[in-house]
């Protein structure tokens, strides 16, 4: 994970809210009866490493993935070697630039301070906060400062040749108290942070479940461009109240001392 931090509002072709719409999309109650049956995931969340081997809700998720799908175990901070990818199978020109990259290359000025996709970002260390509203939920994370609207008004993707982002454009709804999450038109960006890209023909999903103060979500993803197979991540974080992300404020010249 690189340590570093660039763009404070990076909601990119998503959607740009004045503060005012802001507000009041994120104030609206989920209003009706069902919606306040809902799961409430607003709040300030911090990445945990809590086991899911015996948890009921982390077993159903990744039972939930199609089969032969790769489940890469570098969720949080670990990070893979050089070469190695976590069971995902790269095409053939794809493994040949992943395997020509070195370490060094991240500390380039030039990379330093470049931003992943969420593929990569959503299951890092950093925290994150959210804010439910009805219409939308917003996703703050503290990495990069980037800001994920997730659109939940029933809306679908935008045509395919729309501008692409390392945010791209999600679309979520409910789903037996679970959150689920589509998102396309994500700019081409790392898997794993040791030379392995995705494509922007990459598709990926994700579902969130609520599990007292734990949440838990699985990352799933497709990219028929540069992979042969499917790949995914669980995590997990536990909310803390009353706490609030930091600027990451990237500098890449900082990194060079």
């Amino acid at each position: 994970m690189i340590l570093n931090n660039k763009s404070l509002f990076q909601a990119e072709n998503q959607l740009t809210l004045t503060p005012l719409i802001f507000i009041v999309l994120l104030a609206f109650p989920a209003a009706s009866l069902r919606a306040a049956e809902l799961p409430d995931f607003s709040g300030f969340w911090n990445f945990t490493n809590q086991s899911s081997a015996e948890n009921p809700v982390a077993q159903r998720l990744l039972a939930a993935l199609p089969a032969n799908t790769a489940i890469l175990a570098d969720a949080g901070a670990t990070e893979f070697p050089r070469g190695e990818f976590g069971g995902l199978l790269p095409k053939a020109a794809v493994l040949a630039r992943a395997q020509a990259w070195t370490p060094a290359e991240e500390l380039k000025v030039e990379n330093i301070c470049k931003m992943p996709s969420i593929v990569y970002a959503m299951q890092g260390p950093f925290p994150m906060e959210i804010h439910q509203g009805r219409d939308i939920i917003v996703i703050k994370l503290e990495y990069f400062d980037m800001l994920r609207v997730i659109f939940m008004d029933g809306r679908g993707h935008p045509a395919a040749d729309a501008p692409h982002s390392k945010l791209g454009h999600s679309i979520g709804h409910w789903e037996d108290g679970d959150l689920v999450v589509e998102t396309s038109h994500l700019a081409s960006a790392t898997i794993t942070n040791n030379g392995l890209d995705h494509s922007a023909d990459l598709i990926f999903s994700e579902r969130f479940h609520l599990d007292g103060e734990t949440l838990w979500a699985t990352q799933f993803f497709t990219d028929p461009t540069n992979l042969d197979n499917a790949g995914a991540r669980l995590m997990a974080w536990r909310r803390f109240p009353g706490e609030f992300i930091y600027p990451y404020e990237c500098d890449p010249f900082v990194y060079q001392e």
